[in-house]
């Protein structure tokens, strides 16, 4: 064979490589929220309306366990966690076919009059995933077979179960896996993600933990963690957990959305009447304040960050877009669709009514709310807690749909042909 065929076969070789790796890394979603922690998926091609029924659905998994954890995505194998047999166990499904592969117990239930079991959505690093338990459990375990690696309790970090229990999403950041126990210790830790072991946690910042997830940001010269609680919004520096900056919050009851990072300006938002809160972190990290009001009171919807504007539920108020650098109002929507949960994929919101089940395919558009299609989600459960609701967040990813209520997880195809 001459050689230029064969640089011709290596070229062609590499080339699928290359395309191949980047479609798998694009149809991954490997922690809350996605790649980013923005609930905001690369996907397009995807269908701008649904038939009169709603999308194809391709599978209902019926034993994902109690609970309202949300799930990551990766290499065909879809995490959650759910209370099953007694005990909460984190669970991996094959995407192609619903059927599970394999489940380890990851702690004791946790009991809420609001519905019992995990909140977090597991996170996928290389070949291991995490997870954190509803009374504060957090487990390493391997991908491929759900062997547990290490395991460690947040109590024995000086943390206290919040009411609602443990909810955070962890994050891994190079080799760190970070996570808020809360507490006289340290609100915030970083172990090391091998092994467990301690590698920092925040001594001078002891807030209890909350129901917010850490984001990771670089600014200002350095890498930060940025996490919310019921009295403040923080950033530590990555490498020794040490406070970089600190800036009041008047949370009550409960504090549950992700922070948002853009060009410096820092934005948050919380029920319970306390509406929303931004501010820049400028040089030598100095706190320069921009707005607050109550244009945005999420819950525990999320809000979503694009082109400049805040699209979200608020309390109150309905589907909301706001200008981000202003936090003045842009348009409302308060009797299309109730509150609920919202994710963003090629050009449209998707909105989950948590009282119904109600899915609506909107423009994401500062122009004002235009729905182009509605369905309702099928079958529903009859096991959910009476003051319960639909509040797992859908993912948009490989050109599917996935919605949960309680045991019951379903998988739509939202591509276009």
């Amino acid at each position: 064979m001459k050689l230029k065929t064969l640089r011709h076969l290596a070229s062609s070789a590499l080339t699928a490589l290359i395309l191949s790796t980047t479609f798998a890394h694009a149809a991954d979603w490997s922690q809350w929220r996605g790649p980013n922690r923005d609930d905001i998926s690369p996907e397009k091609g995807l269908l701008k309306a649904w038939p009169e029924s709603g999308p194809k659905q391709l599978w209902v998994f019926k034993d994902a366990g109690l609970g309202y954890s949300g799930y990551s995505i990766v290499d065909g194998r879809l995490f959650t966690m759910g209370i099953r047999n007694g005990i909460e166990e984190l669970i991996a499904v094959s995407i192609k076919d619903g059927k599970e592969l394999w489940a380890v117990k990851i702690g004791e239930v946790l009991k809420n009059n609001w519905g019992d079991g995990p909140r977090a959505t597991p996170t996928v690093d290389g070949d291991h995933v995490y997870a954190m338990s509803g009374r504060g459990n957090l487990v390493c375990a391997k991908v491929a077979d759900g062997e547990l690696v290490w395991e460690k309790m947040m109590r024995a970090f000086g943390g206290k179960t919040p009411d609602w229990g443990y909810t955070e999403s962890v994050l891994i950041d190079g080799n760190k896996v970070v996570c808020t126990p809360g507490g006289d210790s340290g609100a915030v830790l970083a172990l090391d993600k091998k092994t467990g072991d301690t590698i920092w946690q925040s001594k001078d910042f002891t807030d209890g933990a909350q129901y917010s997830s850490v984001i990771a940001v670089n600014h200002n010269g350095a890498r930060q963690f940025i996490q919310l609680t019921m009295q403040h919004v923080v950033g530590l520096n990555a490498a020794d957990g040490k406070t970089l900056w600190i800036v009041d919050f008047p949370g009550k009851v409960a504090v549950i959305p992700t922070p948002i990072f853009h060009g410096g300006q820092v934005y948050v938002t919380a029920g319970y009447g306390v509406g929303c809160l931004s501010f820049k972190v400028g040089a030598n990290n100095a706190i320069i304040g921009l707005y607050t009001n109550k244009t945005m009171v999420n819950h525990h919807g999320g809000v979503i960050l694009l082109d400049g504007h805040v699209y979200g539920h608020s309390d109150g108020g309905g589907w909301v877009c706001q200008d981000f650098k202003t936090g003045e109002k842009v348009w409302t929507e308060k009797s299309a669709l109730g509150k609920g949960a919202v994710a963003y994929a090629d050009g449209m919101l998707y909105c989950l009514a948590e009282k119904d089940g109600t899915v609506a395919l909107v423009d994401a558009s500062p122009k004002g709310w235009k729905e182009h299609s509605r369905f309702k989600l099928e079958p529903q459960t009859t096991q959910r807690n009476p003051q319960g609701r639909i509040w797992t967040h859908p993912v948009i990813v490989g050109g599917k749909l996935y919605l949960r209520d309680q045991e019951l997880l379903h998988c739509y195809d939202v591509k276009a042909r």
